[in-house]
């Protein structure tokens, strides 16, 4: 099995009807970088894939056989309450303030402009999940 290098076994592929503004919103709110843009005869989005902290999501305009589909996504970063930050401040609203969870994970939660929502979330401790 060949992965292209940046991509994961399973990929995140988004929906939106505003595709442009989730690219924006990927690379504005949540440091992403864009890495390849294919366009459609209408000059819509194909496809755009997005690297955040290495992981490649991809994005493409809603079609009547590609629908929007909201998802939610767990982002782990260096700082939650810098990342909510700046996420809100492009676009992003509010889902859950940043909090110390039992878990041992600082998180908080935002819903980005195409309704997906993003556990935003700093790992306290090096150690695996326990119950």
């Amino acid at each position: 099995m060949v992965v292209p290098s940046g991509f994961s076994v399973v990929t995140p592929y988004m929906f939106a009807s505003d595709a442009d503004k989730l690219v924006a919103f990927l690379v504005d709110g949540l440091g992403g970088v864009e890495q390849l843009r294919s366009l459609r005869p209408d000059g819509r989005i194909a496809t755009c894939q997005v690297s955040i902290s290495g992981c490649t999501v991809m994005v493409g305009e809603v079609s009547a056989a590609y629908p929007a589909m909201p998802a939610s996504y767990y982002l782990y970063v260096e700082n939650a309450d810098a990342a909510m930050r700046r996420a809100i401040e492009h676009g992003a609203t509010l889902e859950m303030a940043v909090q110390d969870m039992p878990y041992q994970d600082r998180q908080g939660g935002v819903r980005d402009p195409a309704g997906n929502i993003w556990w935003i979330s700093q790992r306290l401790v090096d150690a695996p999940y326990a119950v």
